[in-house]
């Protein structure tokens, strides 16, 4: 029974560190900070539940667990509030998210057509 939960512990905590590895490459790899903010969001839910697990599953039952288990809940709320705060200053203070979003209008005040963005990325 040792052997068993040393290799679920392993390959849990392996998962929670490709999931943590992800969320870095995303943050390197996209340009626009709502993007970055989406990849960060998901690899650290993915993470955090690996990790806490693996944490969880090692020792056996134990008190420590359950505040393993509160520590996740708090993670899990408190991250999505804090990566919509950062989306909302973002929205507000960003004066060039126009180049970005389809749905607002352009800096210059000048409406965008549904079809203009592809036009621009195809030639």
């Amino acid at each position: 029974m040792e052997w068993v939960r040393f290799w679920i512990t392993a390959a849990l905590l392996a998962a929670g560190l490709a999931g943590f590895a992800c969320a870095v490459l995303g943050a390197w790899k996209f340009g626009f900070i709502m993007n970055r903010m989406h990849a960060a969001g998901i690899g650290d839910t993915l993470g955090i539940l690996c990790v806490i697990a693996a944490l969880c599953i090692a020792p056996g039952r134990t008190m420590d667990n359950l505040k393993l288990v509160m520590l996740v809940f708090f993670m899990w709320f408190s991250s999505p509030v804090s990566t919509h705060f950062l989306g909302q200053v973002e929205f507000y203070t960003n004066r060039h998210l126009a180049e970005h979003m389809e749905w607002l209008p352009a800096a210059d005040g000048a409406e965008r057509q549904s079809g203009e963005k592809e036009k621009e990325i195809s030639g």
